[in-house]
């Protein structure tokens, strides 16, 4: 807007200045060369003997078109023709520059003179307005004289400054409304453009420009259009790939604290029927005791402390195998209370000798969805802990009950209550609440680690509940 107002200043500016420097100069050349230009065709007419009427008619039509006042005289000072009625102040005029010879006044100016005729600017006495002035003789010797007012030239200078600055002022008028509708036009799709630039670098890819323009604003704002959805693919992409290489760093590093865990617990646990095999094939190479009778009791405990560390190392297997998911659940619908008997029948010679008092309700066939194997493999972890921890009226009781959809297999056994601190530690491998009761009966610490891990393959609840005279673990499955 202020470069079009400026442009339209400097333009009227311009325009007043040539007007005052120039228009003067310009103005008298125009008369004069009216002036002469009507010379000529008077000239020519009267030499070539132009009929009378087309004379006048001729003179009448250059009076009236340059304002040119003109009289011709024959030799016998008869007028010839005349452009106004009164001849005479015109002839006085032509014999008093023929004849009085008046000095020129301030204001007068000389043009040309030759010897047909002079040409000057002169003022006039009693006015004081000012002429262009022609007189001398024509080339059939007659006599003539023309004039033609000059108007004020200041006047006519003031008169065409003030029409410009009317002019300026309505343009500059015309030209704010013009270019503040123009600046619209271009401003404000780039200030779209800029917000969207600015959204662009918040990670803002979801405004678009809207313009239709089919210029250039019009291909900046599809580029930009384009060059978001590009961002944010590509940004979109890296996140992905980011996403990915952190689960992946973090996969690698829990692999690795599992790995670092497994070997420090391995080690741990293996440790001490190491020792001991170690102890007693020493004590039977150096034949400690000779007798029979004790180089089988060294015998045994070696066996014995042999299929400890076998044991341990198939539940770290299975378990290593779990947790890191190279063992696919096998899904399929069972009967879980026939699973239940088929173990306790193999068990049967476990319990008689723990002692233990086992109760079930004879069910009716409970199908559920789940790995067979595995969920033999969690009540077997379930039960085995039972006989291990028996106390009290020794009862060990099994129900199987339906909760929403789900069937709770539960395994209760009289005893002592798990401390509550332990209560968050159970699930740990190798956890042990009472390491010297788990040594007796040769417990590794890995079985409830196993429970965890099957069920949480499976996404399956499980958990412990504690009781004053005993202590319930449960786990569930889908029911068909």
């Amino acid at each position: 807007m202020l470069t079009f107002l400026g442009l339209i200043v400097l333009v009227v500016g311009a325009c007043i200045l040539v007007n005052s420097t120039f228009l003067e100069d310009y103005y008298v050349k125009n008369k004069i060369d009216v002036i002469r230009n009507a010379y000529q065709t008077i000239n020519t007419s009267l030499t070539e003997g132009t009929d009378a009427d087309d004379l006048s008619m001729t003179v009448q039509k250059l009076s009236d078109t340059y304002n040119i006042s003109m009289v011709v005289l024959d030799e016998s000072m008869g007028t010839v023709i005349s452009s106004i009625n009164e001849v005479d102040f015109l002839q006085r005029q032509l014999f008093s520059n023929l004849f009085e010879n008046r000095p020129m006044g301030p204001n007068d100016r000389l043009i040309e003179g030759n010897d047909k005729y002079t040409l000057q600017i002169k003022s006039d006495v009693m006015t004081g307005d000012q002429y262009i002035e022609m007189w001398g003789l024509m080339d059939n010797g007659s006599l003539f004289i023309m004039r033609s007012a000059m108007e004020s030239i200041e006047d006519s200078v003031a008169i065409s400054n003030r029409f410009l600055i009317y002019i300026g002022l309505i343009a500059g008028l015309v030209s704010i409304v013009i270019s503040f509708l123009a600046s619209r036009l271009i401003s404000n799709p780039i200030r779209e453009l800029t917000v969207i630039s600015e959204r662009m670098k918040s990670l803002d890819f979801n405004a678009k420009y809207e313009g239709g323009e089919h210029n250039e604003i019009g291909v900046l704002g599809r580029n930009i259009n384009e060059l978001s959805e590009t961002l944010e693919s590509t940004i979109s992409e890296l996140k992905t790939a980011n996403i990915e290489l952190e689960r992946d760093i973090a996969n690698k590093t829990h692999i690795d604290d599992m790995r670092k865990e497994f070997l420090s617990n391995v080690s741990h646990e293996l440790k001490t029927p190491i020792a001991l095999i170690q102890g007693y094939a020493e004590g039977l190479k150096d034949c400690v005791n000779d007798d029979a009778e004790s180089r089988e009791y060294y015998s045994e405990v070696i066996v014995d402390e042999a299929g400890k560390m076998n044991n341990i190392v198939q539940k770290l297997l299975t378990l290593n195998q779990l947790e890191f998911g190279q063992e696919s659940a096998s899904l399929e619908r069972f009967d879980i209370i026939s699973v239940i008997k088929e173990y306790l029948n193999s068990a049967d010679i476990l319990i008689r000798q723990a002692q233990a008092d086992v109760r079930m309700e004879d069910y009716k066939p409970v199908w559920v969805w789940g790995d067979e194997f595995r969920a033999e493999e969690v009540f077997n972890n379930y039960f085995s802990n039972a006989l291990n921890h028996l106390g009290g009226e020794r009862k060990i009781d099994i129900s199987v009950r339906r909760i929403d959809g789900k069937v709770r297999i539960s395994v209760f056994n009289t005893g002592d209550p798990i401390p509550e601190e332990s209560i968050d530690h159970i699930w740990e491998k190798f956890y042990k609440v009472d390491k010297a009761r788990t040594r007796e009966y040769g417990g590794s610490g890995v079985g409830l680690s196993i429970v965890k891990a099957i069920q949480d393959s499976l996404g399956q609840a499980y958990g412990v509940i504690n009781y004053d005279n005993g202590v319930e673990f449960y786990f569930e499955l889908d029911e068909r």
